[in-house]
């Protein structure tokens, strides 16, 4: 193995055919021999993209599994009539569609579709005022259930309702996104959210989750700690390290042998397949058994609506789906942020944000008529997992929904993934919100942070998101007015930290007075990053735009959508260079023009 050169560092872009693009150092790096890697160019080998599509689908499990398990876990015991490995089928099938449409003609981002949390914390509620003798352990936000044992309980019936509503809430959540986008809601919205907006959403929501990466690493500590070592072994410590080249010709280069940084592209892959296998050799089953049910589950089949029932509409429902729909919409905006900061994209632009979120919106409508309790929105630990291994190529999003897909045809296949300890769960889930929270704590230098102003505007929004939630749950009385559906509002709404975090900023932000230098709103450009963007060339702002485009099959289609819906467009100024006409497939490969025209070539040293 040898080092990288120090004088460049590798990020995998989201071009159209999924290439690569070398992007200079920025200047605050301190130790360039520990972060910076040899360039790759080109797009990634399909061997390459299929295991880093594999990470992803590892991250979604945990995901998957952690909603799914906490929601089982607050439902009676034995009423189930189908198997578990059903729900997660159907989950997975819905996930694939949506992250194909969205990489497609959404947002254009290589964002995974998951079970976001923020729809577990409206089912929970749904679900613990359906059931009797429900329980809360004080000091603590965990629901825990008893089944009632009298003889007006019935277990069969109550766990089929409250599925099949919980589902209905699902589908309640995706028609008011899909509207909401359709709308161009989030095209008036997410100009007016700076830096002061975004940051503490994103801090919240790395912090979120603590309770339950905390529950899945309980199960063993030591497989967990083990996990979380090599995952920051292999991303940090060995990141830089180089593989002897292999064999494949890049584009816009003759060379054929290229270094790959196995370590750091595979650091959640191997981490997680080495503590397996010690888990495996020590005998360690650490399973949860309302995943593995012992009914058998079918080889094949083809998810359709109203599988078992058709979900459930009630006012409870449509209170609990207004509250998904909230706040999956405040966390999909910060995904959107999160990920072309990462990928060192411009802000999303108002039609992309409307795109991706009327998709994300029928992705959940569709979850919900399969029977799913879960609906999708964009994933904060897949994109903290693009941060961890700096590599986003929209090939492999593609690739993701092609497997979810094939994952939800296959129910005994989609059990597999029960099967990963719950350990190995909590620790990739952990590492990648650990990412997502420190890419908002580096938000905050976009804005004058020595300013009282925005002091208090991040102190307050943080603090009171992460506090409110608590007391309301340890005090619940005070939401109860005497109407079911208003208390499932108001408990879901103000239990959800991230739509909390975005509220308080966003008011705070737009009703305290501030420069927009203070702000950090530069003078002429768009908001949030604009501090990230003003250095940037026009020429590179203009090639980095056309990512958010949609594809060219699909722009001549634009001037027939009527006027009400132009804002899923983008405007006619916007939608690439005049002189040239609209881009063609693999035209933006490259996002800075400086970088992206000729791959370099690997020294003579290294080709030998």
């Amino acid at each position: 193995m040898s080092q990288s050169p120090p004088n460049a560092i590798q990020l995998q872009s989201v071009g159209s055919q999924g290439t690569l693009a070398t992007l200079p150092r920025p200047p605050d790096v301190q130790n360039p021999s520990s972060d910076s890697w040899a360039s790759l160019c080109g797009p990634p080998p399909w061997g390459l993209s299929c295991l880093l599509a594999l990470q992803h689908i590892l991250v979604l499990a945990s995901l998957l599994c952690t909603s799914h398990l906490l929601l089982l876990q607050s439902l009676p015991a034995g009423g189930l009539s189908f198997s578990p490995a059903q729900l997660l089928a159907s989950s997975l099938f819905a996930c694939g569609v949506s992250t194909s449409l969205q990489t497609w003609m959404g947002s254009r981002l290589p964002l995974v579709q998951a079970p976001s949390l923020q729809f577990l914390i409206p089912a929970l509620v749904l679900t613990s005022q359906k059931l009797p003798l429900a329980l809360r352990t004080p000091g603590n936000s965990s629901l825990v259930l008893r089944l009632c044992g009298g003889p007006g309980c019935h277990g069969l019936e109550l766990w089929n309702t409250s599925i099949r509503e919980v589902s209905g809430a699902v589908v309640v959540s995706g028609l008011l996104q899909a509207i909401l986008g359709l709308l161009g809601g989030p095209g008036h919205l997410f100009p007016r959210c700076g830096p002061l907006v975004l940051a503490p959403s994103l801090v919240v929501a790395g912090l979120s989750v603590y309770r339950e990466v905390a529950l899945l690493c309980s199960t063993h500590w030591g497989l967990a700690s083990l996990l979380i070592v090599l995952m920051v072994v292999c991303s940090q410590h060995l990141g830089s390290c180089l593989l002897p080249p292999c064999h494949w010709r890049p584009a816009s280069t003759s060379s054929t042998h290229t270094h790959i940084l196995a370590f750091r592209l595979l650091s959640v892959l191997i981490p997680v397949a080495c503590v397996w296998i010690v888990s495996a050799l020590l005998g360690l089953s650490i399973i949860p058994g309302e995943l593995s049910a012992p009914t058998k589950a079918p080889w094949f089949w083809l998810p359709h609506p109203a599988e078992w029932d058709w979900p459930l509409l009630t006012p409870r429902a449509l209170a609990a789906g207004i509250s998904m729909a909230l706040a999956a919409s405040t966390s999909s905006l910060g995904c959107y942020a999160l990920c072309g900061q990462l990928l060192r994209l411009p802000s999303p632009p108002p039609h992309a944000c409307s795109r991706g979120l009327s998709l994300e919106g029928l992705g959940s409508v569709l979850a919900g008529l399969l029977g799913s309790p879960m609906g999708t929105a964009s994933s904060f630990p897949n994109v903290g997992t693009v941060g961890l291994l700096q590599a986003g190529p929209r090939r492999v999003a593609h690739l993701v929904g092609l497997f979810c897909m094939a994952l939800g045809l296959s129910p005994r296949l989609a059990q597999l993934l029960t099967t990963i300890p719950l350990p190995v769960l909590g620790g990739v889930l952990g590492v990648t919100q650990a990412m997502v929270l420190s890419t908002g704590f580096s938000s905050f230098h976009l804005a004058d942070i020595d300013s009282g102003r925005n002091v208090f505007i991040v102190g307050f929004s943080i603090f009171m998101a992460l506090l409110l939630p608590r007391g309301f749950r340890e005090a619940s009385v005070l939401l109860k007015t005497g109407w079911s559906p208003l208390d499932v509002l108001l408990r879901s709404l103000l239990t959800e930290p991230i739509f909390l975090a975005g509220l308080l900023g966003f008011l705070l932000e737009n009703t305290i007075p501030g420069t927009r230098l203070e702000r950090g709103l530069g003078q002429g450009l768009p908001p949030p990053f604009t501090a990230r963007e003003a250095p940037m060339p026009q020429k590179s702002r203009e090639k980095a735009d056309q990512e958010y485009e949609l594809p060219f099959s699909i722009q001549n289609l634009c001037p027939c959508i009527p006027q009400p819906l132009r804002c899923l467009c983008p405007l006619p100024q916007d939608s690439g260079n005049e002189e040239r006409g609209p881009s063609e497939p693999g035209e933006t490969a490259d996002l800075l023009p400086d970088f992206g025209d000729q791959c370099p070539q690997p020294s003579r040293g290294q080709s030998q």
